[in-house]
Formats: C-alpha cells, structure tokens, sequence
C-alpha cells in the first residue's frame, strides 16, 4: 500500500507580473490623474488592499508607485514612444497580479506587450 503524496506549500506566497507595453494612448500616458485611477482599479482587480498611490511627471512621462499592503504596483511612462512599463508584485495566495496587470494593459489602450512573471514564494 502506497503512502498519502505529501504536498508542501510555501509560508510565503509571492507573485511578480512585469512587462512593457507599447503602442499605448499617448494622451493617458501623460494624464497623472488617469494613471492614479487605473493604479486604484487595477488593485481592485487583483484583489488587492490599496494604502497609498504617489506619482511623479517627468518630462512629458509619469511615474506612479501604489503601495498596496501585499506589495507594490507601479507604471512608468514615456509618452514620446507611446511605451509604458508595468510591475505588478504581490504577496498572498488571495491575489492576482495577472488581473492587475491585464487591466493595465487594457485601460493604457496597448496594442502590443510583453509580459514576464517571477515566483517570488518561499520554499517552504
């Protein structure tokens, strides 16, 4: 008789979904505001607890870091390429950051992406 399969989950569950998109709405990519609002629903839909966005122009380009209580969000844009960068990294089996990610590449209106995911989990 063949014993119970013994399955080991990790302590901590962490998730990173990064990439760039391109060919993206130029007048978003420069709209602060905007890139707050997608930031904020973009948590939501990943089932994330937002506590604090700030963001920063540069140039024509925005920065915007959400700090989320399972990790991080940020978007980082350069309007002239019609070019963003997405990092959606989060901790906690109850969350998506593919969701985040796939919302933020929708509301930036990108044609084209490239996306990467890490596994940022502990062994044990």
């Amino acid at each position: 008789m063949m014993g119970a399969e013994v399955r080991y989950f990790p302590k901590v569950v962490g998730k990173q979904v990064y990439g760039s998109l391109y060919d993206c709405d130029v007048n978003i990519l420069k709209d602060t505001e905007k890139l707050q609002e997608i930031v904020k629903d973009a948590s939501k839909e990943g089932n994330m607890t937002l506590l604090d966005i700030k963001s920063w122009k540069i140039g024509e380009g925005v920065s915007v870091v959400a700090i989320i209580l399972e990790s991080h969000i940020t978007i980082h844009t350069w309007p002239e390429y019609n070019f963003a960068t997405v990092d959606v990294y989060s901790c906690g089996a109850h969350t998506d950051p593919h969701k985040a990610f796939y919302y933020i590449a929708k509301e930036l209106k990108s044609k084209r992406y490239e996306i990467k995911e890490a596994d940022r989990s502990s062994e044990f």
